[in-house]
């Protein structure tokens, strides 16, 4: 099967995904009262597959969809202010060809990037659960495996960054002084030759008060591109030995 059509498979079962009833509930319910200025929207309200290049060399993982952003929509990181400022940035270095993300037949695609999340539902105060994250996380370890082009990383938020190495067997594998540190702009290369940059979620708690500028937001992506410019790195971002796989 090709990566193309397993990532497809995968994006089905997340989307048939019933394993937290806490987060289906509260999704469910989102869809059907609504923000009064989508009154006029069929609410998504499943669970949000990822979404990208199957040959992606980068790699964007954020926290989870928004109660009326990809829930409403369908798309990880659209229709919302964060998926704004990811999808300008995307576009300016070359990983999409437009600057906005507003609905999944907006003509958006990505180029060598593939973008998902820690969790596939919106959660409550955007605060999963460490057993919905812990249920959620095998889906990840999926896109791991099927990934095998990737070489840089982008993690968005603490909970991103922990998650992701968890989902590919690095927590674990290495010690905790040797585990690389979130920080914003924090950049390590793991035992395998992947590229690992942190960066703060650009939620409108941060941009709006400046834990986040463009400035800094800029340098993450204008840092991932440089990396994919020159010699490739060497190794996937393909899950460590004896990480698990998928449920």
């Amino acid at each position: 099967m090709t990566t193309q059509k397993s990532l497809e498979a995968l994006h089905r079962a997340v989307v048939a995904c019933a394993r937290c009833p806490r987060l289906r509930g509260y999704c469910a319910a989102v869809a059907e009262e609504k923000k009064r200025a989508f009154r006029g929207w069929t609410y998504w309200g499943k669970p949000v597959p990822g979404f990208g290049d199957p040959a992606a060399r980068l790699w964007v993982v954020g926290l989870a969809p928004a109660a009326h952003g990809a829930n409403r929509t369908g798309r990880v990181f659209t229709g919302d202010s964060s998926g704004d400022w990811l999808f300008e940035a995307l576009h300016r270095f070359g990983f999409a060809n437009q600057p906005e993300s507003v609905s999944p037949d907006d003509g958006l695609a990505l180029r060598d990037c593939y973008i998902s999340a820690s969790v596939r539902c919106a959660p409550p105060g955007n605060r999963p659960l460490p057993g919905e994250l812990s249920s959620c996380r095998t889906y990840m370890v999926e896109e791991a495996r099927l990934l095998t082009g990737v070489r840089v990383v982008v993690t968005l938020g603490r909970i991103a960054h922990q998650s992701w190495l968890q989902a590919t067997g690095w927590w674990d594998r290495l010690a905790p002084r040797d585990r690389p540190p979130f920080g914003h702009g924090s950049s390590r290369v793991l035992p395998n030759g992947t590229r690992l940059i942190s960066s703060y979620h650009p939620s409108r708690q941060n941009t709006n008060t400046g834990v986040l500028t463009r400035t800094m937001w800029y340098r993450v992506f204008r840092r991932a591109r440089s990396l994919l410019e020159v010699a490739p790195v060497s190794g996937p971002a393909r899950a460590a030995p004896d990480s698990g796989g998928p449920a």
